[in-house]
Parts: C-alpha cells; sequence; structure tokens
C-alpha cells in the first residue's frame, strides 16, 4: 500500500512537471520576446495557448501536495520546517504569476502591460527554479528527519543549485516545443520558425547541463549519482535518447509526436530521479515505510486518486483538446482562465 501511495504521487510530480512545466517555461520565452512590437506576437501566441489551460495545470500541484501531507506527514513536516525558504518564493511566485498574467490581458495602456508582464514572466523564473532546488535538496539527503535543518544550505548548495538550473531549461525546452506545435497548428510558419530555434537551444542546454550535472552529482550526492548510474541508468538513457529525438525533430521541422518525445524525455528524467531516489523518501535516510500514515490513510488516498483519474484526466483531455482547436476562445479571443 505504501509503494502504491508513492507511485501515485510520483504520477502527479510528473504530470505537473510536463504540463505545468511548459507553462512556467512559456513565461520564460516571454521575458526575453523583446520590446512591446518585437514581441507582440510571440506573446499572443503564449496568451492564446496558456489562457484555457494554465489554472487547469495547477490542479497537479494541489494532488501533490494533499498526497504528501495526508500519505507521508513526518516527511512533510521535515520538508515543510527545513526548506520553508524556496517553498515560500514558490508559492510567491505562482500567485504572482498568475495575477500577473490575469492583470496584463486586463490592462489597456502600455506602461502596465509591461508591469504586469515584467511580473509573469519573473516568477515563472523563479517557481520552477525553487522547485527544482526543493528536488535536489531532498535527492541530496539535506532534509533531516526531525525537520528544522538549515534553512540556507538546504536548498542552495551544488546538487539544488543543479535541480533548480535544470528544471527551468527543461520548462524552457517544453514550452518551446509547444509552442512550435501550435504554432505549425495555426499554419503561421514565422512563429513556427522562431521557438523552433529556441526549443533547439533550450534543448542543447538542457542536454549541456545534464551532463555538468554529472560531475557535480558524483562530487556533492555520491548515493543518488550511484543509483541514477545503475539501477535507474535505462531511465537515464531513455531521456537522453528522447531528447535527441526532440531535437532532431526541431531540426528536421517536423512536428509529429513532437510534443509527445519532449514530454517523454523530461518524464524519463523525473522518473529516473524516483527509481535512483527509492525506497528513501528523504534522499539518504527516511524510508517510505516510516513515514508513512496509518493503513486506513493510504486505503482513502488510493480510493481518490482512482477516483481522480476517472474524473481529472478524461476533463483534462478534452481541455486540452478544445484548446488545441481553439474551442475555448469566446468571439473576442482568448479568456483568462
Amino acid at each position: 500500500m505504501v509503494d502504491l501511495v508513492a507511485v501515485f504521487l510520483f504520477i502527479g510530480v510528473i504530470a505537473y512537471a510536463v504540463l505545468g512545466g511548459a507553462d512556467f517555461g512559456a513565461g520564460l520565452w516571454d521575458l526575453v520576446a523583446g520590446g512591446a512590437e518585437r514581441g507582440r506576437a510571440p506573446r499572443a501566441l503564449i496568451d492564446s495557448s496558456l489562457a484555457p489551460v494554465w489554472e487547469a495545470n495547477h490542479t497537479w500541484l494541489i494532488y501533490c501536495l494533499v498526497f504528501l501531507w495526508s500519505g507521508f506527514p513526518t516527511a512533510f513536516a521535515a520538508m515543510t520546517t527545513t526548506l520553508y525558504v524556496p517553498l515560500g518564493l514558490a508559492v510567491l511566485g505562482i500567485v504572482l504569476r498568475g495575477a500577473g498574467f490575469a492583470f496584463r490581458k486586463a490592462s489597456i495602456r502600455t506602461p502596465e502591460q509591461r508591469l504586469y508582464g515584467a511580473v509573469f514572466a519573473l516568477s515563472s523564473v523563479l517557481t520552477p527554479f525553487c522547485f527544482g532546488a526543493i528536488a535536489g535538496a531532498l535527492a541530496s539527503g539535506r532534509v533531516p528527519a526531525e525537520g528544522d535543518g538549515d534553512a540556507v544550505t538546504s536548498w542552495l548548495n551544488p546538487t539544488s543549485v543543479l535541480g533548480g538550473v535544470l528544471a527551468v531549461l527543461a520548462c524552457a525546452y517544453l514550452a518551446a516545443v509547444y509552442l512550435t506545435a501550435a504554432a505549425h497548428q495555426r499554419e503561421d510558419p514565422r512563429l513556427s520558425r522562431y521557438f523552433r530555434h529556441r526549443g533547439i537551444v533550450a534543448g542543447a542546454a538542457t542536454g549541456a547541463a545534464s551532463v555538468v550535472g554529472v560531475f557535480v552529482l558524483r562530487a556533492d550526492a555520491p548515493r543518488l549519482f550511484h543509483d541514477l548510474s545503475h539501477r535507474a541508468l535505462p531511465l537515464v538513457l531513455l531521456a537522453a535518447l528522447g531528447g535527441l529525438a526532440g531535437l532532431l525533430l526541431l531540426y528536421t521541422r517536423r512536428t509529429r509526436a513532437l510534443r509527445a518525445t519532449a514530454a517523454a524525455a523530461v518524464a524519463s528524467i523525473i522518473l529516473g530521479w524516483g527509481v535512483a531516489q527509492f525506497p528513501y523518501l528523504l534522499g539518504t535516510h527516511v524510508p517510505l515505510a516510516d513515514a508513512a500514515a496509518p493503513d486506513a490513510t493510504l486505503a482513502v488516498l488510493v480510493g481518490v486518486a482512482c477516483v481522480a483519474g476517472l474524473l481529472i484526466v478524461p476533463s483534462l483531455v478534452l481541455l486540452f483538446r478544445l484548446a488545441a482547436r481553439g474551442d475555448t476562445a469566446g468571439p473576442a479571443g482568448p479568456r483568462s482562465g
């Protein structure tokens, strides 16, 4: 039962990374799109692509939090009393990001649009960096079992910084790929080329950071490095092949299976992290069984996961299909959620 709940929890983590991560990456491309005139077309595509789905994608974050604090309360307490700084920054980033996105669409004057756009874009970079830093802190065993760990070094260390950088780059890669496919569907070759080039750059940067990460993990998180290079190696190789395949599809201007290939590459590396960390919830200590809630609570969580799968997943699939067809926008254009 404990392992099953952990699997359901990690499914939520992967879903949030693949879906919500692309939303954060779109904010980075919004940030570097240029001035009002130069960045008008890319930002319009970003707005119209995000508007119908960005709130729905955060469903997975709520799902993960509920499973974590209900299924593994002692570990959740240790995380929140140690990593409260990056967690607080991530929450602040999510709030500011949503507010900036909504208010920019409602603003008429250019200075206000720039201000809210900057808030949206900067928080879109801050939040995934904090989530990646938290993952690095957990993977490297810097969260004590009793909590109240160091509030600074627990998440500002080589492995956490690596996790934060990789999270930002992976989000940027996913967003560029998804936006390339969206521009192709709208038969806009200029925007398709624009985001295709950025996807190639982001994908290459992610690969380069991953290579550097090998040396960082070997020195700073030896247990994680060992398990990633042994029992999780097939997933690491699958992620590398998926990344190379995605870059090849971008380079050859093929959009068929492009989004699925990019999502599979990101999902594989996150799954590899989970396999490498198993059976420990806090990286090098606190096994899942020791941190788990009573069996009755775990049984309820399994039931909730099954119900969520039957209700939420089909709804999200329908929403994404409607968004891809443009059926979620009204006569005046895309709504803000």
